[in-house]
């Protein structure tokens, strides 16, 4: 494998970004965006799996009428690792149209946790595709510990991993007494070698009381398969569970970046057919994860 990071390529041209076939309710959230900044401005890790995208803040705001969002919420991406000084800047300059997803080092103090709080963070992201080598207890342990830190302030977990992590750590996450959401639909790959029981085991997960299910990322569990590939998926867990599902965009869709956003909100209209159940994907369950009125 090349150590030469991917190439990220510009945006897709606003103008050709579809629009909702359906009515977006009233205060729609986009639950998963990346911000980028100026390279002067901002330092990356030692070592990115991708250069600067093109995704800046002014950007999403001008993308957000086309695909009829008004709210969204900003997540720590690898490019800046557990530096959230973009992440906690966008969040001064948004104000209340925002929330963040911060990805922080063990040892943080409490001030400054209480210092994202006050800035808008309501969640940490746990990147578990880095630990995915690591023994589960070891990989249990890091959770147990990270969720004990930020259950005080309120927040929420947000797991990136990969879906045979995610598979084993189904009767640990079970015993989490703290609202959790996993990224693009369980990231459950044939290829990993994740089998049906194992996606049902996950729809069984959202019974628990504190699991949400993210509807994201449709391309990158398609590959080269197409959406339909990802729609038995989407909308299984929708009928299980409309009240445990969200939805994001992961704009500007890193490695993807000529996806049209429009289509992925599309999308949501096939898996999530009525009102009442892209209201509460949408609306409800996002001002519910951040506890918002």
């Amino acid at each position: 494998m090349s150590d030469e990071p991917l190439l990220s390529l510009p945006l897709r041209a606003l103008e050709t970004v579809s629009r909702p076939h359906f009515l977006m309710p009233a205060g729609a959230w986009d639950m998963h965006v990346h911000v980028f900044g100026p390279a002067d401005r901002y330092a990356h890790v030692a070592k990115p799996h991708y250069t600067l995208p093109d995704g800046t803040l002014a950007q999403y705001r001008r993308l957000m009428p086309q695909i009829g969002v008004e709210r969204f919420v900003l997540v720590q991406p690898s490019y800046y690792g557990t530096d959230n000084a973009c992440l906690l800047d966008t969040l001064l300059e948004v104000g209340d149209q925002a929330r963040g997803v911060v990805m922080m080092d063990p040892e943080v103090g409490d001030a400054e946790l209480n210092r994202f709080h006050r800035c808008g963070v309501g969640a940490v992201r746990l990147d578990l595709f880095k630990r995915a080598r690591e023994p589960l207890a070891a990989i249990k342990g890091y959770i147990a510990e990270t969720a004990a830190r930020v259950r005080p302030l309120g927040w929420h977990l947000q797991f990136y991993a990969p879906g045979y992590v995610v598979r084993d750590l189904i009767p640990f996450f079970r015993t989490l007494q703290i609202d959790f959401v996993i990224d693009h639909m369980g990231y459950m790959l044939e290829e990993d070698g994740l089998r049906s029981e194992d996606f049902s085991a996950l729809l069984d997960l959202l019974g628990c009381g504190h699991c949400y299910l993210k509807l994201s990322g449709a391309y990158r569990i398609a590959k080269h398969r197409g959406y339909e590939f990802v729609e038995p998926v989407a909308k299984a867990i929708v009928e299980r569970a409309p009240d445990r599902a969200v939805w994001g965009s992961d704009w500007p869709h890193i490695s993807y970046s000529d996806r049209d956003t429009g289509e992925l909100v599309n999308l949501l209209g096939r898996w999530a057919p009525t009102e009442s159940a892209r209201r509460k994907i949408l609306v409800e369950n996002p001002k519910r994860l951040f506890g918002l009125p």
